[in-house]
């Protein structure tokens, strides 16, 4: 992405009386979220999110190569497709489909008969506007709209905010009237990611007490909210206070200006709170980590370095989907036209995985599209990832991104089996509820996933074609785990002196498996741990629940991988028991020896 731009808007104004307005993730600028009235809101640790992750896909087939597309319009009958979205690589096979700005000779969107017209739009507020518009034509008994968008792509990880921001106002017009998540065309793999001191790595609770800098309630500040979430710290939600025990936020304008406030070593003096109470003392502080997306990142290693990867979208594989939000009633009333539209960018993804000369024309489009005259190469570049030395040597991970074919989406969306695991919902409802809990007063609810995902439409494509393309290559877990990204106990509860599961434990369960669904660029670790209790016999005490410890946890492992088998390959759970030899509380007491008994999951990269 380039600077100014990409994934970024305008600066947002937000009116204290106006919800609707704050807007979540999604790669945009949202303005200074200051917190109505004048408490402050204590500092939090954050709901744990280790999370939807996917090992779906086979082995790479043979595709046949399709003619590459021209630049000279088509004519295509139907009607005009008009759709938005960020200058961003994820939607590289949408773009390829299409074949320019509008659809052109020799595309897939004209092989389907799609007339679409795509145009760059990286102010949320406006893709919003630009949804109503082609509602309001649509109440008013125009079938075909002529103003607005059909369709915007934004993060899945923001679709609960944003959509939050438009569906009521879409309601006054009627229930079929509001805007829902109707595809997924691509994902983010590595760009997005939380950058700080190589030392966080090894001792995460480094960063309390620090300064980061990000775009508040962007996806990259997600990541900072769920890597500190993981590790059970603190984050101070209030930009304008400093909390000695929490990681504390600066609220960057936009993602370049978050790397600059790191190079240039930026301080302020805040005032101090503790859990949301001022003690009446001021400090100053500067930044020292960022959360931001390439070339955020880019900038930062280039000009001053010192800063490695904490956590990005390359171990939280499925954190931030490229999705698809259109009109429910258009969408209805043209489920032909949309249908085909998917389908032409789930086969562009075919060809440009396939084919180095599909993929070199698709970023010449992105490149002419985007308009920052980067070059074709800045955007192949950054499409695959690379790692290359900082300015002070050290190798950071840069960019990644990724497209969608039809069996990537029909897994997502939870299609290939019965009762599969949907990880665009299970994104949704993770997300939406970090910024009710972060920030309970700018955004107090979020539309139910039921409402507002609609699968049909892939699954329209996956009736059609019972035999389509495998989906990307899974992630391998045959190798030696790399870094640390995340270290929780969970209360999973057991009944006594055995491994299996009381009533409690199930939910608990139900929520792991769901969140664990998204990171699935990492190990999984399960470890065991007793209270003290047992055998009068210190030697036997210690021989039984060492055996108790190791049972319970094959048990968690065991239940994974049966309720979710796609997404716990072979190789990627792995067991560890620890008995009664790493207390956190004391034993001596019945809520010390609960807190002893737990089930520790530690996520680590699947990269050294």
């Amino acid at each position: 992405m380039a600077q100014g731009g990409p994934k970024s808007g305008g600066i947002i104004m937000i009116g204290l009386f106006i919800i609707a307005a704050v807007i979540f993730g999604g790669k945009f600028l949202v303005t200074h979220g200051l917190i109505p009235g004048a408490k402050h809101t204590a500092a939090s640790v954050p709901s744990a999110v280790n999370l939807p992750s996917d090992n779906a896909g086979g082995s790479a087939t043979s595709v046949s190569m399709l003619p590459i597309p021209s630049s000279e319009p088509a004519q295509v009958n139907g009607p005009q497709v008009r759709m938005e979205g960020y200058a961003w690589n994820a939607q590289m096979g949408l773009l390829y489909a299409i074949g320019g700005p509008s659809t052109t000779r020799g595309s897939l969107m004209e092989k389907y008969g799609v007339n679409v017209h795509w145009s760059r739009q990286d102010d949320n507020n406006q893709l919003q506007s630009d949804l109503l518009k082609t509602a309001d034509e649509m109440h008013k008994g125009v079938a075909q709209p002529t103003e607005g968008v059909h369709f915007v792509t934004i993060m899945g990880d923001g679709a609960a905010a944003f959509l939050q921001g438009i569906n009521p106002k879409l309601k006054k017009f009627g229930a079929d009237f509001i805007a829902e998540i109707c595809g997924v065309i691509g994902y983010s793999r590595g760009e997005d990611k939380l950058m700080g001191p190589p030392a966080w790595l090894t001792n995460p609770r480094l960063a309390i007490g620090k300064l980061v800098a990000c775009v508040l309630r962007d996806g990259d500040w997600n990541i900072l909210v769920i890597w500190a979430g993981n590790n059970g710290l603190k984050v101070n939600p209030d930009e304008k206070t400093f909390d000695p025990d929490a990681i504390n936020v600066l609220n960057a304008d936009n993602y370049i200006d978050a790397a600059a406030k790191y190079i240039s070593g930026y301080t302020e003096t805040r005032k101090v709170v503790k859990n949301g109470v001022p003690t009446g003392e001021t400090v100053t502080i500067g930044v020292t980590g960022i959360a931001t997306w390439t070339p955020g990142d880019v900038t930062a290693a280039e000009k001053k370095g010192g800063l490695v990867s904490i956590l990005s979208t390359k171990e939280n594989k499925y954190q931030m989907p490229c999705v698809v939000i259109g009109i429910k009633k258009w969408d209805d009333a043209n489920r032909t036209t949309l249908d085909n539209m998917l389908m032409a960018s789930y086969d562009a993804a075919d060809q440009i995985r396939a084919y180095p000369q599909a993929k070199q024309h698709a970023a010449e489009i992105e490149n002419a599209l985007y308009g920052e005259n980067k070059g074709a190469g800045y955007w192949l570049k950054y499409f695959d990832g690379v790692i290359q030395p900082d300015k002070q040597g050290i190798p950071v991970s840069l960019g990644g991104s990724s497209v969608c074919n039809l069996s990537d989406a029909i897994h997502v969306f939870g299609l290939e089996r019965a009762g599969g695991q949907n990880l665009v919902q299970a994104t949704y409802e993770m997300f939406g509820k970090i910024v009710v809990q972060q920030y309970p007063r700018l955004v107090p609810s979020f539309p139910p996933a039921s409402e507002v995902i609609n699968v049909s439409y892939v699954a329209d494509l996956q009736a059609k074609n019972p035999n389509p393309t495998p989906a990307e290559a899974p992630e391998t877990f045959s190798g030696t785990p790399g870094a640390t990204v995340g270290d929780r106990d969970y209360n999973v509860t057991f009944n006594s002196g055995q491994a299996t599961f009381t009533p409690k434990a199930e939910s608990v369960l139900r929520d792991l498996i769901q969140n664990l669904g998204i990171a699935g660029g990492t190990y999984v670790e399960v470890h065991g741990h007793t209270d003290n209790t047992g055998s009068p016999d210190a030697n036997q005490r210690l021989q039984d629940n060492q055996r108790l410890a190791e049972a319970r946890a094959f048990a968690v492992q065991q239940w994974l991988e049966s309720h979710s088998p796609t997404n716990f390959p072979a190789g990627r759970v792995r067991v560890f028991a620890h008995g009664q030899m790493n207390p956190v509380a004391s034993n001596d007491t019945p809520e010390g020896r609960a807190k002893n008994r737990r089930v520790q999951i530690v996520l680590k990269s699947t990269s050294q």
